[in-house]
């Protein structure tokens, strides 16, 4: 049985930058269709997309890949407005991550008619497939349903494995054999996860100057859980 680490006062610690760089996308089953659709970029089958899936599971990822292939301008889904819409360019390109939250829908049912009729692009993400979205503009929701796009899927226990790899070498973090498969059972299917407890295991490792260990991981658990609301589902008699 390990002990529960002592409490101290955090330090300040470095953190890692999240890139959203294509080479730092870690592909996988759950993933492969919408990066091959974001890849395929020009040749779509539409000039309005989407691509979708569950939160944490990389479409803001892969929508910033995107963003930067295409030169797209960024605009915020409390931001889209009729009055936006006419003070753009033709044939602008833009990408919405979160589309779904738009509010109305007015803006947006214009912004779709811009993109098409001026030859334009436009990327939107959201947790669901667009016909899904709620909208109380029954023009809209008929756009929203011809929308073309590629789904992503929660990750799978392999590719959580292969993303903390990564991150643990992001940040030079040298770590026992065993943590990645104590860790992967215990989090969430979610790269916001993943990223989170390697974060946390980073400042606990330099609060309390030690090396990344079991220990380290049975404590950075309880703090996400913490964070999230409800209990761990370890208990200090079950950990390690």
């Amino acid at each position: 049985m390990s002990s529960k680490l002592p409490p101290s006062q955090l330090p300040f610690a470095f953190r890692a930058q999240r890139s959203s760089e294509r080479q730092d996308f870690v592909p996988g089953a759950a993933n492969d269709a919408a990066l091959a659709f974001i890849d395929a970029w020009p040749q779509w089958p539409a000039r309005v997309c989407a691509i979708w899936g569950p939160h944490g599971s990389g479409k803001t990822h892969l929508s910033q890949i995107w963003r930067r292939q295409s030169d797209a301008v960024e605009l915020s889904a409390g931001e889209v407005t009729p009055e936006l819409v006419a003070e753009l360019a033709p044939a602008v390109t833009c990408l919405i991550d979160d589309a779904d939250r738009v509010e109305g829908g007015a803006g947006l049912f214009h912004l779709i008619n811009f993109v098409n009729q001026s030859s334009g692009w436009l990327l939107m993400t959201g947790r669901h497939a667009p016909q899904r979205w709620v909208t109380s503009v029954p023009d809209l929701h008929s756009r929203l349903t011809a929308i073309p796009g590629a789904s992503l899927e929660s990750p799978d226990d392999a590719l959580i494995a292969r993303v903390l790899l990564k991150l643990f070498g992001d940040r030079q973090l040298k770590f026992p054999e065993a943590l990645i498969s104590y860790l992967v059972p215990r989090l969430q299917r979610s790269f916001a996860d993943a990223e989170r407890i390697v974060e946390l295991m980073d400042r606990l490792a330099l609060q309390h100057q030690r090396g990344v260990s079991i220990d380290i991981a049975a404590d950075a658990l309880r703090q996400l859980e913490a964070e999230r609301g409800f209990p761990s589902a370890d208990n200090e008699d079950g950990l390690g």
